[in-house]
């Protein structure tokens, strides 16, 4: 099936500046990708993370902090504010954000074991990857994090990869 995004002549170069290509790529891939502002507050999300993480609807979520926007079990279970709960000053990727908007300088591929809730609140343990981003747009910084949820990657090796 041939469309305007898949001709074998067609360069990616040719297509960056397309926003609906953006659009398609940011909504197709299989990794989450957020936007926060220096308060840790969601700003801009693609759709994969309304289906993969959030436990709010979709049109709850701007805003809203990166802890309580992802379901992390404390703020949930504590019912206190990302920032705020008892485990908030050992999260790592709280930690890596504020180290990232601050000194303006990414990190990449690192890792975070956490139990998270859904929408519908079931509670389940995810292993994360992710990388964080400053950018600098309108005149503000911001953090581009990019998730991806690498739990099921983790499991033993099937029967068929020992033969």
């Amino acid at each position: 099936m041939k469309s305007e995004f898949t001709s074998a002549s067609t360069r990616f170069d040719e297509l960056k500046s397309s926003p609906d290509f953006l659009n398609f790529v940011l909504d197709n891939i299989n990794n989450c990708v957020l936007m926060l502002n220096s308060e840790m507050e969601l700003q801009a999300f693609n759709n994969p993370f309304k289906t993969i993480f959030t436990n709010m609807a979709g049109e709850d979520l701007l805003y809203v902090r990166c802890g309580e926007a992802l379901g992390c079990a404390y703020t949930v279970e504590e019912q206190k504010d990302c920032g705020k709960t008892s485990k908030c000053s050992s999260c790592e990727l709280r930690k890596n954000a504020l180290i990232s908007y601050t000194t303006k300088k990414p990190m990449y591929r690192k890792r975070l074991e956490r139990e998270f809730y859904k929408f519908l609140g079931a509670k389940e343990t995810r292993l994360l990857e992710y990388s964080i981003k400053p950018v600098y747009l309108s005149n503000h910084y911001y953090l581009l994090v990019i998730i991806n949820d690498i739990t099921f990657t983790q499991l033993k090796p099937s029967i068929e990869s020992k033969n």
